[in-house]
């Protein structure tokens, strides 16, 4: 994208005139332009999205449920059960752990996986926390939290009082 492509026009105005190439201000903006490319290129994205997802979006899960019981399914490539931790508190289910390098500091290289510590939270309701189960086999963590038979009502509206 050309710094000309910024410019705001209207179908009627011609663009202005090109600046000359030594222009301290073009030359600063094409610069950071590069930075922010170089940056984002070595992620293996174009935005913001693939930088966060170490903290935020990893690992990838997928949830299903039915009338009986939630599923939850996290993808943990490379890792054993050893490597995992889950937790049930307050509600909220947790999944941990710390996936390690594989590699020894030899020479240069270049990866694209994704290696430390990772932490999924996920909010329960109407499920039996005591009788969870998971499983884990070739990388996908299972976790099955059957429903439980006493649900609790959606809302619950509290009187205000009037002092």
């Amino acid at each position: 994208m050309a710094i000309r492509d910024l410019i705001p026009r209207t179908r009627n105005q011609e663009l202005a005139p090109a600046r000359s190439n030594y222009d301290p201000f073009t030359t600063l903006h094409r610069e950071m332009n590069r930075l922010f490319d170089d940056a984002f290129r070595s992620f293996g994205g174009t935005g913001l999205a693939p930088l966060m997802e170490g903290q935020f979006g990893w690992p990838k899960i997928e949830l299903s449920e039915t009338d009986k019981a939630l599923t939850i399914s996290a993808e943990l490539p490379g890792m054993t059960e050893k490597d995992v931790q889950i937790e049930i508190a307050n509600g909220v289910l947790t999944i941990s752990g710390e996936k390690k390098s594989e590699r020894k500091d030899e020479g240069k290289y270049f990866s694209e996986r994704y290696y430390g510590s990772f932490q999924r939270q996920i909010a329960l309701e109407d499920v039996e926390e005591d009788k969870a189960e998971a499983s884990f086999k070739n990388g996908v963590l299972t976790i099955s939290l059957p429903k439980t038979e006493n649900p609790r009502a959606g809302v619950k509206r509290i009187a205000i009082s009037t002092q």
